[in-house]
């Protein structure tokens, strides 16, 4: 039997930070064909647990494998083929057309010297339509509105066709209809083999993934399936029960929601 390594890996990653601990000895595995949400209060580690496993910082400890091969040892350009990122507040900025702002997502595939060949265009077309951004290819990044840069920097990341996700906080300015339409891309992506991996804010978004991660304090305290009672037992003990999880039917099944505990 042949033993495949997961997409993503972390073991026992450490980061301290101002002389605090950020991340403390995180071990987990990112799987294709899932979608996992990283939740937990503020100052957990989320984001930065996310930023060393895309290589944006280097651990104390600890190490990130990609592939199966450690992190740090991958070319930058190859590393970014393999896995995608978007940041909380966005990296870009200027007066820069929209289609060439998700164009940037294929620069690891062509290089700085090299020319968007047509399934660079055809990656892009359909990251734009995915996250309902045609409309805006020839608008200036400056003129949009939060939401709709929010979309932008999505496309651009989808349009790598990694087989890693990374996001943190994708939601961010996002109306209902877009976060809808978000969650669904996740699933999408996930169902096509992709890991995935997301830092959500809003509990109840998280509780629509295949699996949630559960920070705090830098540690990872629970890591299982919305269904799971010790899991949805963690993550409202990590929220000093400011809210509580209870279960809604709907036309598409069992779904679990957090209630703020009023």
């Amino acid at each position: 039997m042949i033993v495949t390594s997961p997409p993503l890996r972390a073991e026992a990653v450490t980061l301290r930070l101002g002389g605090r601990g950020v991340v403390d000895g995180v071990s987990l595995a990112l799987h294709g064909g899932q979608w996992a949400a990283i939740v937990g209060p503020n100052g957990a580690g989320k984001s930065t647990l996310l930023q060393l496993l895309a290589g944006l910082r280097d651990a104390e400890s600890g190490g990130v494998q990609l592939q199966g091969r450690a992190l740090a040892d991958w070319p930058a350009r190859e590393r970014a083929c393999r896995l995608a990122w978007l940041s909380q507040q966005g990296e870009a900025d200027g007066d820069i057309a929209v289609r060439d702002v998700v164009r940037l997502g294929r620069l690891p595939r062509h290089g700085l010297l090299g020319a968007p060949d047509a399934g660079d265009e055809a990656a892009v077309g359909r990251a734009m339509a995915e996250t309902e951004t045609t409309a805006l290819a020839h608008r200036r990044l400056g003129e949009l509105s939060g939401g709709e840069r929010q979309r932008v920097l999505l496309a651009r990341a989808l349009a790598v066709e990694a087989p890693v996700l990374l996001l943190d906080e994708p939601t961010t300015h996002l109306d209902a209809p877009h976060q809808r339409a978000l969650l669904r891309s996740l699933a999408a992506r996930a169902r096509d083999g992709v890991a995935v991996a997301a830092v959500m804010h809003d509990v109840t978004l998280a509780l629509a993934a295949d699996r949630v991660l559960v920070m705090d304090r830098g540690m990872l305290v629970a890591d299982g399936a919305p269904d799971d009672a010790a899991l949805r037992a963690a993550l409202v003990a990590v929220f000093d029960a400011a809210f509580s999880i209870e279960a809604v039917a709907t036309s598409a099944g069992r779904r679990w929601a957090a209630l703020p505990a009023l």
